[in-house]
């Protein structure tokens, strides 16, 4: 059985490389673009391929959190409430994934990366909105919105947290992606745990994706902390928006 897939995981070893890259630029799992690439790919049904995008997301958001954390020390008091709280809102909102319209959640996680995006886009630098920044003790908060998407989709706990944090709590992007990978990491291992409970895990495809995406993960965020906070901010506009615009049509797509 392995020989007939082996074909298939080759190419997704590259795939994995270049979502680990993303990852690390951005400071996201890969998944956003794995599972998508697993459904019309690969014929996964939707909760598979979020359990199995996981096994490449865990390795590859671990490796960026120390990474960013190396470079953007942020209080690891703060930092691990966030966790705490994006890992129980994880696991309780993970049980109840399979019982809720799919189809619903994804166009209005779109429609709010499209909001988002266009928000970033438009950025520009000494521009500030005429409210003051929130209280960062209410940090942990972001924890919710973004345990919820991880354990829901699978995916987005560090797309819902980063614009939150620069947004609301008008934190640096980089730190906001510190931040948002001390949710999204302790969080995608409660998500994996409960989707390999439920049995939803193909494991040989998620280790090829891993294995790509550990050779490429640390260089996308050796590139983030290279790149102008302008430009970091923009790409990362546009990549929100892209998803956004292929999460509305896919189910045109899927038919």
């Amino acid at each position: 059985m392995f020989a007939t897939l082996l074909p298939g995981l080759l190419l997704t070893i590259p795939l994995g490389a270049a979502l680990g890259f993303c990852g690390g630029l951005f400071g996201i799992g890969g998944g956003i673009v794995a599972i998508p690439v697993l459904i019309l790919g690969f014929g996964f049904d939707q909760a598979t391929a979020q359990g199995t995008a996981l096994v490449m997301m865990v390795p590859n958001l671990l490796i960026a959190w120390w990474r960013y954390a190396r470079h953007n020390p942020v209080n690891i008091t703060l930092a691990a409430a966030v966790a705490c709280v994006g890992s129980a809102t994880t696991w309780g909102s993970a049980h109840f994934a399979n019982s809720l319209d799919q189809g619903v959640l994804r166009a209005l996680f779109a429609l709010f990366l499209l909001f988002v995006s266009w928000r970033m886009l438009r950025w520009k630098p000494g521009r500030h909105d005429d409210t003051p920044p929130r209280d960062q003790r209410l940090l942990p908060l972001v924890g919710l919105a973004g345990g919820t998407s991880m354990g829901l989709l699978g995916i987005g706990g560090g797309l819902v947290a980063a614009p939150l944090l620069t947004g609301w709590f008008r934190l640096p992007q980089r730190a906001a992606q510190s931040y948002g990978l001390a949710l999204v990491a302790p969080s995608s291992v409660f998500a994996l745990a409960t989707y390999a409970q439920n049995q939803r895990v193909d494991w040989g495809m998620g280790l090829a994706l891993a294995l790509g995406g550990l050779a490429t993960v640390a260089g996308g965020v050796a590139l983030a902390h290279r790149w102008p906070e302008r430009t970091l901010r923009r790409a990362f506009g546009t990549m929100m928006a892209v998803t956004a615009s292929w999460l509305l049509a896919q189910p045109w797509v899927m038919g």
